[in-house]
């Protein structure tokens, strides 16, 4: 049996292997390939990579696979960055370091030599990993700003309110849908893929990747300026069907070629140059190892960090059978609005409380608590479509407003948002993770990390007050007879 074929086997047999063993990280990559239309270009990332393997199979003929076991350093970093998106519930960290594990079986099972003639495939399997919505907040705004100037220049009324935009007869919203952030990803995507197949100057393939993110992100400013426009001289349903339509179809390709087309008088590699020079990879590598026992450390390092986390998967926060919302001085319960009803999302709290109070004023202001007893997957105090504003939800976000701060200094985010009639609210939010009061979501996950790896408490709150109207005073007064949210947080898990 020859070499590629002996070492080819091994490494199918560590790849379904580590498949099976992470099997619901990749049920949860294939369920965001096929039903996120932000994410739909990943489908196409396996292919492209099989064909880039395939297109250098002459020159991967010509080296000599072997055993190395330094690259087990790869597998161990994706192994661990795995652990920490487990104990964070971090889905981007844990498809990142699946995919990073593979790859450090490549490296491992077949050799340094052949892994640097596979470097651009193997660097591109990355794209598999969905990543990029933290763009859709500025892309929106981005969005407005190109708009709202086009259509003051073919005289079309508007004013902007956040991303909600009054144009004529109608009211638009820049949802995060419109804000283009789809678009952008899978052009980074295809840019990177021409940057390497089609130039060989660093500088040409950085103007390259330029380009391929500035003209999608202006195009899709005109194309939501176009819809506006259309609707205003039609009628909304003939001009938002329409973009649908051309959006999916037609104008990601229109968009695509004029990119092809900026940059194609300054291609400067022929399409049938060789991707390496195989001999300059024929060095014999320095600490080979035999094929079995490579593929032995591979899959016995891959195992090491699902069976930490089965090991500390049960650590739990003891929390009350039963809790109940505090008693604030000055403030008395009442029943809650049934003229602009909302509640938070968190569908995997242990125990969840939400009431209206009022003030002799006669201000309201409504609040809402959700514990967890511990965090794991599918039971996140923060996950996409859940908190504030729930996936499909009639509420939407219209802007960010400053920080609210309780008596302890502790910032609590705060959202505007709207619902049909129109009606307005006004939402603050706090997290208590550890001993971490924060309304960062980034430090929400990196202290869930800690304490599932490291102990310490393991509850998990969340607290938010909410105001209907756009007056934030009643919530700053509320909060000022509330006290600390650290304290209520931990009252409401038992803790104090």
């Amino acid at each position: 049996m020859t070499a590629w074929r002996r070492h080819g086997i091994a490494l199918a047999v560590a790849f379904v292997l580590i498949l099976l063993v992470f099997h619901s990280d990749v049920r949860d990559l294939v369920q965001i390939w096929w039903n996120s239309t932000t994410f739909g270009h990943c489908l196409f990332i396996g292919p492209v990579v099989a064909w880039l393997i395939w297109q250098r199979r002459a020159e991967l003929a010509q080296l000599t696979p072997t055993g190395w076991w330094p690259g087990l350093a790869l597998v161990a970093i994706g192994g661990f960055g795995w652990l920490l998106g487990d104990a964070g519930s971090v889905g981007f960290a844990r498809q990142l370091g699946l995919v990073l594990m593979l790859q450090g079986a490549v490296v491992t099972i077949l050799g340094p030599n052949v892994a640097r003639g596979l470097l651009f495939p193997l660097c591109y399997a990355v794209f598999l990993v969905p990543f990029g919505e933290g763009l859709e907040p500025p892309l929106q705004t981005i969005t407005v700003a190109i708009v709202m100037p086009l259509l003051h220049l073919v005289g079309v009324p508007a004013v902007v309110d956040g991303v909600l935009i009054h144009a004529g007869r109608y009211y638009f919203e820049v949802a995060e849908a419109c804000s283009g952030a789809k678009f952008v990803i899978a052009m980074v995507a295809f840019g990177v893929l021409v940057a390497n197949l089609c130039f060989l100057s660093w500088r040409r393939r950085a103007i390259f990747l330029a380009v391929s993110v500035v003209v999608p992100v202006i195009a899709n400013g005109f194309r939501a300026f176009g819809t506006i426009w259309a609707a205003d001289l039609t009628s909304i349903e003939a001009a938002t069907g329409f973009d649908h339509i051309v959006y999916g179809w037609v104008f990601f390709a229109l968009v695509m070629a004029a990119v092809l087309a900026i940059g194609w008088r300054w291609f400067d590699r022929a399409p049938d140059d060789p991707a390496f020079d195989p001999a300059a990879l024929q060095a014999v590598p320095r600490h080979r190892t035999e094929l079995l026992i490579a593929t032995a450390l591979v899959l016995a390092t891959v195992a090491i960090f699902p069976s930490w986390s089965a090991a500390i998967a049960g650590r739990a926060q003891p929390l009350p059978a039963h809790i109940d919302l505090p008693d604030i001085p000055g403030w008395h319960r009442v029943p809650v609005s049934t003229r602009a009803p909302w509640t938070p999302y968190h569908p995997g709290a242990d125990h969840y409380l939400f009431g209206r109070y009022a003030d002799v004023s006669g201000a309201t202001v409504d609040m809402s608590i959700a514990v967890f007893g511990n965090q794991h997957e599918g039971k996140e105090l923060i996950a996409f479509g859940t908190g504030v504003l729930r996936q499909e939800d009639r509420w939407v976000r219209v802007a960010d407003l400053p920080d609210i701060v309780d008596r302890a200094g502790a910032g609590g985010s705060a959202m505007r948002i709207t619902a049909p009639g129109p009606v307005e609210r006004i939402v603050a939010t706090w997290y208590r993770i550890g001993d971490t009061t924060t309304q960062d979501e980034t430090l929400v996950k990196i202290e869930t990390m800690k304490a599932r790896l490291l102990g310490g408490p393991q509850r998990a709150v969340a607290v938010h007050l909410s105001v209907e109207g756009a007056d934030p005073r009643p919530i700053a007064r509320f909060l000022a007879a509330l006290g600390p949210i650290a304290t209520v947080a931990d009252r409401a898990a038992g803790m104090r």
